[in-house]
């Protein structure tokens, strides 16, 4: 398991071969969940293999062009040459609405390129099945208002369980008003209890609207020795959730704040199953 000191990732922290934010099982100290981001210059091109793993390419801003190059003998629409294209029109920024997005299945090999440059959110997990090369469309993203009062909250369930087909990876963003609370009441998803929780290994990845904006986000034990942290979040920074009850995501007032949830685990069942602390649930779900 990660080290308690180590469940808070200060931006570029893990920077690394041209990723401003690289967390990996191996950094993380886990099994299956990832989380990069990529920034590209105005005609920047970036290139990776996705190896064991299944990747969303999402947009953070910017629009670009990605190419997945499938494996030799199993051709992919649209070329029909074993290798697909799609544009992503991406957004301004997180908070100007959801955007498309694209799949890329494991052992493949991913070329991202955009002309005017942007950044842009790969969200992994280790796998078993591959299935094809796929573009999600924007407006088919169910966009969910969660919570009331000042735990209210937006949730964009790109590929969420029931919205999007995965092997393994559940991804989803939230947009928490300024002043508001969200991921509360507290929850956890550590162990797999058939039809009531499962267990996913989580990463929230944040950004701040408004200059010297900032959030905090807390983590506390479901077991003795589990998972505990308090942290002030900006920008690019992110929190590893591997156990333990999480919440609440707390927004500065007058600072919406957006952040990325990245989910895996070893279950057979790819749900979102959730337990709530039974002592913060009245009212607030």
């Amino acid at each position: 398991m990660t080290h308690k000191t180590e469940l808070y990732v200060p931006k570029g922290t893990t920077a690394h071969g041209g990723y401003t934010l690289d967390i990996g099982p191996e950094r993380a100290g886990w099994t299956h969940s990832s989380l990069r981001v990529v920034e590209l210059e105005p005609g920047g091109e970036h290139t990776f293999t996705t190896g064991d793993s299944e990747w969303i390419v999402l947009s953070l801003n910017g629009a670009c062009t990605v190419r997945v190059s499938e494996e030799p003998g199993e051709p992919d629409e649209p070329n029909g040459d074993g290798t697909a294209e799609f544009d992503i029109l991406g957004r301004e920024d997180v908070f100007a609405g959801v955007s498309d997005f694209v799949y890329a299945p494991r052992d493949a090999r991913v070329q991202i390129a955009s002309g005017a440059g942007g950044r842009f959110a790969l969200a992994g997990a280790r796998c078993e099945r591959r299935l094809p090369a796929r573009y999600g469309p924007a407006p088919e993203v169910p966009v969910e208002d969660r919570g009331s009062g000042t735990c209210a909250r937006q949730v964009r369930n790109f590929a969420s369980a029931d919205a999007f087909e995965c092997d393994k990876l559940i991804t989803v963003e939230v947009i928490t008003p300024g002043g508001n609370w969200s991921s509360y009441p507290p929850h956890k998803h550590d162990e797999n209890r058939p039809g009531e929780e499962t267990e996913l290994e989580e990463i929230y990845y944040f950004e701040i609207d408004g200059p010297n904006g900032f959030g905090y986000q807390r983590v506390f034990p479901s077991r003795e020795g589990g998972a505990d942290v308090l942290a002030e979040v900006r920008s690019g920074d992110a929190v590893l959730v591997p156990d333990g009850w999480h919440g609440p995501s707390i927004a500065q007032p007058g600072h919406s704040m957006y952040y990325l949830n990245v989910m895996a685990g070893p279950g057979t069942e790819r749900q979102w199953r959730i337990c709530f602390h039974p002592d913060h649930t009245e009212g607030y779900r």
